[in-house]
């Protein structure tokens, strides 16, 4: 797989500080039950790498410490952390708000059929990975028979009370263009979305959040091949808006990889570049428990402009300057 961190390291980005930190995402491991084209992260059943016991006993420590709203757990699929259910559970125990990222298909694979009821009884959220509404676009980008088992996933959320009106469950949906073009307005395919699952499957969700992909990982090595890198970079930062550096995630988020370094964001951990503006060395989460990071500088590099472009794009979907 070819790399594009020689060519992202050296930037113009804007200078970023972040503000208080309200969400701890950690990444419990790379293993996916999926290998999708667009995963930033390069997961896929060959993948070994799981966060231990011993570090989700420290994510728990710093939600505690440093009083952190909100635990985002991502992967490969997270689920698949044998440590996921605990984590949650004591998470959950400790009044934290847990988002569980789901790619929908572990819902029926063998061990996991009871892990719907497990999310609900928990209240966890779920954003899950959707990117189309159409079975061919699915299966394009995420595997052949993904798009029927997702149906699936979906029905059993529903099932639950995910995305019904009062449950309190919130079910989202996320969306990642298939190839090198900025997501559409958010607003308009979330609608778009509503009609298309409910009147052809009867389903039902709460939000959509478009996501830009990052010029990374397998997608960043698929640009290079098809000499589309260059392309796209310009893309990227002739649709920057200054004012989506206010709502960017690196603010008031941190992420931490399955070894308990710290990053400050997801794609940053995929490009291995260290918190904080100079780079000077990893830093562990336990280093963190009694550090306030207010104010600190964000290291950027040129993937920034996917964040900025636009409407913006973050975890949460389009930015508020959308």
């Amino acid at each position: 797989m070819r790399d594009t961190f020689p060519l992202l390291v050296k930037t113009d980005f804007p200078t970023i500080y972040r503000a208080r930190t309200d969400t701890l995402q950690a990444n419990l491991g790379y293993r996916c039950n999926q290998s999708c084209t667009h995963c930033h992260v390069a997961a896929s059943p060959q993948r070994t790498e799981e966060m231990s016991s011993a570090t989700v006993e420290l994510l728990l420590r710093y939600l505690k410490s440093r009083q952190v709203a909100t635990l985002d757990l991502t992967g490969g699929a997270p689920e698949l952390n044998p440590h996921f259910r605990t984590l949650v559970t004591r998470a959950r125990n400790q009044n934290v708000h847990v988002i569980d990222r789901c790619n929908l298909t572990i819902l029926n694979e063998p061990g996991y059929t009871d892990l719907a009821a497990f999310l609900a009884g928990h209240q966890v959220e779920i954003t899950a990975s959707l990117p189309c509404y159409l079975e061919d676009n699915v299966d394009q980008q995420r595997g052949k028979g993904v798009f029927e088992s997702s149906l699936a996933g979906l029905r059993q959320l529903n099932a639950q009370g995910y995305g019904q009106p009062g449950s309190g469950l919130t079910l989202n949906l996320v969306y990642n263009p298939i190839g090198p073009a900025l997501p559409p307005d958010q607003g308009g395919l979330e609608a778009a979305y509503q009609h298309e699952l409910s009147a052809r499957y009867n389903i039902a969700f709460n939000h959509l959040l478009t996501l830009a992909n990052m010029p990374i990982q397998r997608f960043g090595s698929q640009l290079l091949s098809k000499g589309q890198f260059a392309p796209y970079m310009d893309l990227l930062k002739s649709a920057y808006r200054a004012e989506n550096l206010n709502a960017v995630m690196c603010r008031t988020l941190i992420s931490v990889d399955w070894q308990g370094y710290v990053y400050d964001c997801d794609f940053n951990q995929m490009l291995k570049l260290p918190l904080g503006a100079n780079g000077s060395g990893h830093t562990h989460l336990a280093d963190l428990l009694d550090r306030d990071l207010t104010a600190a500088p964000v290291r950027v590099a040129d993937h920034c402009y996917g964040c900025t472009a636009g409407q913006g794009s973050s975890c949460g979907g389009a930015l508020a300057a959308a």
